[in-house]
């Protein structure tokens, strides 16, 4: 009741905002100008300065199921797909965490996200089989961006489903490589990640706006020295143990390209972008000396 209110008195005041800016063009035009710096802000200065070489775009725009809406947090961006009820893809950056980092407590729910149209919430993972999975990883949202950032990771836009095996395990380590090891290896590492689709639909028992994930990806990219990459991708299934060596899920940005539907680091020159996509490289990373290190917990 109390939200049902609350719904119509925001609908109210909606209105009498309408109202007001009919009257009064001079209104009006200050809220087209506000509207317009916000755009420019977003599109010019915000989101460029959380992603790296592009913010990734929908290569078929005429497949419902690749649309999504770019929400920014604390830490990271993401775009959230309010038809599949999953981020298709989350961005991070990660460095050395520092030695005088908080050790946050762990929240233990998840919050549902009022930008999302669907209203995805921790419920709607309950007695469903999966995971609660984070896209953007609490370990290193709370050391390296603090309070406001573990909590934005706990947002369900930022959770897609994850078998136990997958998500406790296997996916867990791969995130504690990441902040321990290549970030420090680098200095300086971004990170895209998120699920992946079969033509199949499947949806959670327990709440039928979320899809079930066939596969996750991670793509990793840094640049040591000025026009200098390294890349690194890893396309896993829902049904593994979690024990697998993580180079046993080595693949190339451009295989997750084609199937995500999405375009990755458009801004790095044609040449530059084609010869990293294509490639499948971990020698760089030293992968092998960490890939198959136990769980954290």
């Amino acid at each position: 009741m109390r939200r049902a209110q609350r719904n119509t008195i925001d609908l109210r005041q909606l209105f009498t905002l309408v109202q007001l800016a009919w009257r009064n063009p001079m209104a009006m035009l200050v809220m087209l100008l506000a509207a317009g710096g916000w755009y420019g802000y977003e599109y010019r200065v915000a989101r460029p300065a959380m992603t790296f070489k592009g913010v990734p775009q929908t290569t078929d725009w005429h497949q419902a199921n690749s649309w999504f809406r770019v929400l920014r947090n604390k830490g990271f961006i993401l775009g959230y797909s309010d038809l599949r009820g999953n981020p298709l893809w989350v961005m991070y950056n990660l460095h050395p965490v520092p030695d005088s980092a908080p050790n946050l407590h762990r929240p233990s729910h998840f919050s549902p996200d009022w930008r999302g149209l669907d209203r995805v919430t921790h419920e709607s993972y309950t007695s469903s089989g999966y995971d609660r999975g984070h896209l953007a990883p609490n370990y290193a949202m709370s050391r390296l961006y603090g309070t406001a950032a573990q909590a934005n990771s706990f947002l369900m836009t930022n959770i897609a489903p994850q078998k136990p095996h997958l998500n406790q395990q296997w996916w867990q380590r791969l995130e504690s490589v990441e902040i321990d090891y290549f970030a420090r290896q680098f200095s300086q590492v971004w990170v895209v990640t998120g699920p992946v689709f079969d033509p199949q639909v499947e949806r959670l028992k327990t709440a039928w706006s979320v899809e079930i994930p066939d596969a996750f990806y991670k793509i990793y990219i840094t640049e040591p020295k000025p026009g200098k990459f390294y890349t690194l991708a890893f396309l896993v299934p829902q049904n593994v143990q979690g024990k697998e060596p993580l180079d046993q899920f080595l693949t190339s940005i451009d295989t997750i390209e084609s199937k995500t539907g999405l375009d990755f680091f458009y801004e790095l020159d044609d040449d530059i972008e084609n010869r990293l996509e294509a490639t499948i490289d971990a020698s760089p990373w030293q992968l092998q000396k960490v890939a198959r290190l136990p769980p954290r917990y």
